[in-house]
C-alpha cells in the first residue's frame, strides 16, 4: 500500500479509502451485506495496509457505522486508523433529524460516536450542501466539535465550487476550522469536477477523495440498462447506475479502458482506478465492494502506474455531462 498526506494537513492516509456503504442490514439497500460477512472485508483491508475508512450515519440508517465500529474496534488500534463519517442525510421523519443545523450536527455526531463506539471521529464530513441552513451556522457547529475534541478534521462532499469557496472563505473570516477534504463525484465517465471544483481544491490545499471512482461498478462490465439484470444483487437493484451512466460516450470510455486493460493484462476496473489515483489532487479514491476478491483487486491497483500515452487514450473519448451527484434545493425545507 502507498500513503499520502490528507491535503494540507499532517495526517497520513492510505491511498485507497475503504468505503463502508456496502455494510448494513439489507433494509436500506437490498445489496448491502451484514455484519458477519463484513468481518472478512475489514480483515482483508487491514492486512492490505488500508488505514482510511469512510462511512456515513445515513448508510443503512446507522447500521453501517455500527458494523464499521465493531470490526475496526476489534481488529485495529485506534491510533493506526483514520475513520471518516458524514452528516446531513435523514435519520428519521422529524424535520430536525436531517440537514446541517447546529442542533442536528451536534446530536448526529453524538449518535455516530455511540454507534462507532469511538471517542472521536478523525474526519467529519458534511454530506452535501444544506440549502435551508446558513453556512455560518453549519461551520460554527463543526468548529465547536473540533474544539471540544470530538472531531479531528472537517470535510465536505459534492456541491458547486462557488458553495465550497464560500464555505472556505467564511471559515477563514471567522477563524473557524476549515474543510481539509472534498469527497466529490469523479471518475473516467464523469469528469465535470475538473472544470472548477478540482482546481479550487488544489489551489486551497484541500484533498480530493472521490466517491464512485469506478462509476458504481460500471467498468466491471456487469451493469446493464435493464433493471433486474446482472451477476450481483447490486447490479440488479441499483437504479442510480442506470440514471447516472450509459450515455453513448460512456460506452466509448469503457471501450478505451478495456483496450488498455487488455494490453496491460489487468482488469478494466483496475485501470479505471489507476486513472483516478494518478489524477491531479486526488489523495485516496473511496472504494466499496460486496465481494472480497473485488476489494483485493482494487487494493493492488496502487502498483499500476499509467503512462502519459495510456492516460491520453483513456481520456480522449470523454464528452461533457450534466451535473450529477449534487444536492438540489428542496422548496419545502427552504420556507
Amino acid at each position: 500500500m502507498e500513503y499520502a498526506k490528507l491535503g494540507n494537513t499532517g495526517i497520513t492516509v492510505s491511498r485507497i479509502c475503504m468505503g463502508c456503504m456496502s455494510y448494513g442490514d439489507g433494509k436500506w439497500r437490498k445489496w448491502t451485506i451484514g455484519e458477519d460477512a463484513a468481518r472478512e472485508h475489514f480483515a482483508l483491508a487491514l492486512e492490505s495496509g488500508i488505514t482510511f475508512f469512510d462511512t456515513a450515519d445515513v448508510y443503512s440508517i446507522g447500521v453501517s457505522e455500527e458494523i464499521t465500529g465493531k470490526w475496526l474496534g476489534e481488529m485495529a488500534a485506534r491510533d493506526d486508523i483514520v475513520l471518516a463519517t458524514k452528516v446531513n442525510g435523514p435519520m428519521g421523519n422529524g424535520p430536525n433529524r436531517r440537514g446541517l443545523s447546529r442542533k442536528h450536527i451536534i446530536e448526529a455526531c453524538e449518535y455516530s460516536l455511540r454507534r462507532l463506539k469511538m471517542d472521536y471521529i478523525d474526519l467529519y464530513q458534511i454530506h452535501r450542501w444544506d440549502f435551508s441552513t446558513p453556512i455560518e451556522e453549519t461551520l460554527e457547529a463543526l468548529d465547536n466539535l473540533v474544539r471540544t475534541g470530538k472531531v479531528r478534521y472537517l470535510g465536505a462532499s459534492s456541491m458547486a465550487a462557488w458553495q465550497f469557496s464560500k464555505a472556505l472563505y467564511a471559515a477563514k473570516e471567522h477563524g473557524w476550522h476549515r474543510f481539509v477534504s472534498m469527497q466529490n463525484h469523479y471518475n473516467l465517465i464523469y469528469r465535470e469536477e475538473e472544470r472548477e471544483m478540482n482546481p479550487l481544491c488544489m489551489d486551497q490545499g484541500v484533498a480530493l477523495i472521490p466517491w464512485s471512482p469506478l462509476a458504481r461498478g460500471y467498468f466491471a462490465g456487469n451493469r446493464t440498462k435493464v433493471e433486474g439484470e446482472g451477476p450481483t444483487k447490486r447490479a440488479q437493484t441499483d437504479p442510480m447506475t442506470r440514471r447516472m451512466y450509459f450515455n453513448d460516450s460512456d460506452e466509448e470510455v469503457a471501450a478505451a479502458v478495456q483496450k488498455v486493460a487488455q494490453e496491460r493484462g489487468v482488469s478494466p476496473t483496475q485501470i479505471a482506478c489507476a486513472w483516478v489515483l494518478q489524477a491531479p489532487g486526488v489523495v485516496a479514491p473511496i472504494i466499496g465492494a460486496t465481494k472480497t476478491h473485488h476489494l483485493k483487486e482494487i487494493f493492488e491497483t496502487v502498483a499500476i502506474k499509467l503512462s502519459p500515452e495510456e492516460v491520453a487514450t483513456l481520456e480522449e473519448p470523454y464528452r461533457p455531462h450534466p451535473i450529477l451527484g449534487h444536492m438540489q434545493p428542496d422548496p419545502k425545507r427552504m420556507g
